[in-house]
């Protein structure tokens, strides 16, 4: 199986213009994804997987950082509409021609490279399936941590409800599911039932096409959240538990709140970079 990890890292941002050149602790926001993405490509190497990284922009000034790093680049056009249409964009623009396309997001820096390898070995399980995305189960701390940061910041971070079988339900920016009985789990040290979703897609190559042909729909424009095209119609996607094992999560950087965030927990000895 051949898989193509594309980083879309597009300069204009409302928030944060300049997104993937941003410093987090001395470290441009690009350079920390692109290390992610590397290590990731030397995972799925060692599992027997013919992978390889590129990082698709629409800006002069990062196609030049991003050769600095080592990484291979490529120009797309400004006016893609997403990241994973941006992705798209870039696989076409190389004539590469992978069975798997990972869209990992270039705000999502602290996404363990691990996170990527799990999401790849689903495709090899099972054959029916399309489309995966990793999430993880918050602890209650976790969940709390969360719930602070979205006072400042309501849409950093997005939770996700799966059904029996590992498919999403729906995704959100509001803490989902509600946890009427709360006090009394926690009173029980039972489970945390919150799932995080971690920024990372992964296609097989001819839904990634059929995704980009979609319209965009209702509820993707009120969330602002991309894969919810996917559910509105009906298009299934397989969630993939996984585990930070004792690793801090840290949303992704979408605002200046969110680098002071990660500076914070990085300068604290919290995160410690891989």
């Amino acid at each position: 199986m051949n898989v193509l990890i594309v980083i879309p890292a597009r300069y204009q941002s409302t928030r944060l213009p300049g997104k993937p050149l941003v410093k987090i602790a001395g470290e441009s926001l690009l350079s920390r994804v692109v290390k992610q993405g590397k290590r990731a490509v030397t995972l799925l190497e060692k599992a027997g997987v013919t992978a390889e990284l590129l990082v698709a922009t629409d800006h002069d000034e990062i196609f030049a950082h991003a050769q600095s790093l080592g990484a291979s680049v490529i120009m797309t056009n400004p006016d893609c509409p997403s990241g994973t249409d941006r992705a798209l964009a870039a696989v076409h623009e190389s004539d590469r021609a992978p069975d798997v396309v990972v869209n990992f997001q270039g705000d999502s820096p602290f996404t363990p490279p691990d996170f990527i390898s799990e999401i790849v070995k689903v495709f090899e399980k099972d054959p029916d399936i399309a489309v995966a995305t990793p999430a993880a189960k918050l602890s209650w701390q976790e969940l709390d941590r969360l719930r602070e940061s979205k006072i400042k910041t309501p849409f950093s971070g997005t939770t996700v409800v799966v059904n029996p079988h590992g498919n999403a339900l729906w995704f959100s920016k509001q803490i989902i599911p509600a946890v009427r009985k709360e006090r009394e789990m926690r009173e029980q040290e039972l489970e945390c039932p919150v799932r995080v979703h971690l920024g990372l897609y992964a296609y097989r190559m001819d839904m990634l096409e059929t995704y980009c042909e979609l319209p965009r729909t209702r509820y993707e424009k009120l969330e602002g959240l991309e894969q919810l095209r996917l559910l509105e119609n009906d298009i299934a996607i397989r969630v993939v538990d996984v585990s930070f094992n004792g690793r801090p999560y840290i949303s992704g950087i979408d605002s200046p709140e969110d680098v002071e965030r990660a500076e914070a927990l990085i300068k604290s000895g919290v995160f410690q970079s891989e």
